[in-house]
C-alpha cells in the first residue's frame, strides 16, 4: 500500500504557491523587457536593421580617388579565403543608446564576405594634412579611413605597434580597430601593390576600383586579412583583419595585403568592380594613373 497514491492527479503539493508566483514574475519581467525592447533578438534585429543599411558610394568621373569619396575596401580572396570586405564587427553588447542609438568606442574590425554598400561596410577618405574635400589622393600621401556619420559614428580606422595586452585576438599580431582618435595612430597611406613599379608611380594619383596596398603610416605595416584565421560573429563566418605585411619568396606584398578601393558604377547601379571586368578597371586606371599627377 505504500506505492499507491493517496490523492489526485489535480492536487497541488510541495511550493506550489511559490512556484507560481516565480512563473508569474518571469513572464511579466520578460513583456516588460519585451515592451522596452531589451531581448537578445530585439537587439540583433536592431543592429542589423541600422548597420546593412545601405550606402550610396562615391562616383569617380576621372578613374581617382579623392577626400571625401565613400569607398568599401575589398580584398578579392584567396587559396583559402573568399572574396571579403572590410567591415565594422560590432555586437548587440557594443552598442549604446545615448545620446542617440550607434556602436561604442573602440569598436572591432573583420572582413565579411558580404559585398554590399551599407553603413557596415562603407568608409570615407579623409584628409589628415589640410587638403580640401574633393582633391585628388596620391601614393604615399597620407590619409585616415573614417566610418560614415550616425549610427556609424565616424570612427577612424586606428591601429599602433602590438604588446602582450593588445593584439589581435586570433593571430596575436597588431590589432585593427575603429575609435574616435583622429591623431597619427589613424594615418594610413596607399602604395602600388607592385614594388618594381612603387618608385614610378610614386606621387600619382590613386586610382579607383584598382589594387592597392593600404599602409599604417607609423607602423609600416600593411593591412591584411587572414583566410586562416576565422571569427564567428553576429553576421556569421568572417575573417581577422591586423596590420602585418605578407612577403612572398621575391619580397613582393602576397594577395593578403592587396586591397581594391571600390566606386559606384557611373553608367548603372551597383559596384563598378563587379559589373566590369577587374582586367579593364586596372589597365584603364594605371593608364590614366600614369598619364597625371
Amino acid at each position: 500500500m505504500a506505492n499507491v497514491r493517496t490523492y489526485r492527479t489535480n492536487v497541488r503539493i510541495g511550493n506550489w504557491n511559490e512556484d507560481l508566483r516565480l512563473q508569474e514574475d518571469a513572464m511579466k519581467e520578460y513583456l516588460e523587457r519585451k515592451q522596452r525592447g531589451e531581448l537578445s533578438t530585439q537587439k540583433v534585429d536592431f543592429l542589423k536593421q541600422n548597420i546593412l543599411r545601405p550606402v550610396n558610394l562615391a562616383v569617380t568621373k576621372d578613374g581617382g580617388l579623392h577626400f571625401g569619396d565613400v569607398v568599401m575596401l575589398v580584398n578579392m580572396g584567396g587559396e583559402n579565403r573568399e572574396c571579403s570586405a572590410l567591415s565594422i564587427n560590432a555586437d548587440i553588447n557594443g552598442l549604446t543608446k545615448s545620446p542617440s542609438p550607434s556602436i561604442q568606442d573602440p569598436c572591432g574590425i573583420s572582413a565579411g564576405r558580404g559585398i554590399q554598400p551599407c553603413t557596415r561596410t562603407a568608409f570615407i577618405i579623409t584628409s589628415v594634412d589640410g587638403c580640401p574635400e574633393g582633391s585628388t589622393l596620391h601614393f604615399e600621401q597620407s590619409f585616415a579611413l573614417k566610418t560614415t556619420s550616425g549610427f556609424a559614428r565616424g570612427l577612424y580606422l586606428t591601429s599602433d605597434l602590438k604588446n602582450f595586452q593588445k593584439c589581435a585576438k586570433k593571430s596575436r599580431l597588431q590589432e585593427v580597430n575603429l575609435t574616435d582618435d583622429d591623431s597619427f595612430l589613424s594615418c594610413w597611406k596607399a602604395v602600388h601593390f607592385d614594388p618594381q613599379e612603387r618608385l614610378e608611380y610614386e606621387g600619382h594619383r590613386v586610382p579607383a576600383n584598382v589594387k592597392v596596398l593600404i599602409v599604417h603610416c607609423k607602423t609600416n605595416q600593411a593591412l591584411a586579412v587572414l583566410g586562416d584565421h576565422v571569427l564567428w560573429t553576429t553576421y556569421g563566418k568572417e575573417y581577422e583583419v591586423t596590420a602585418h605585411t605578407f612577403l612572398d619568396s621575391h619580397k613582393a606584398e602576397q594577395d593578403n595585403n592587396h586591397w581594391i578601393l571600390c566606386t559606384s558604377d557611373p553608367e548603372g547601379e551597383g559596384l563598378l568592380l563587379l559589373n566590369h571586368p577587374q582586367s579593364e578597371a586596372q589597365d584603364a586606371g594605371l593608364t590614366q594613373a600614369n598619364t597625371d599627377i
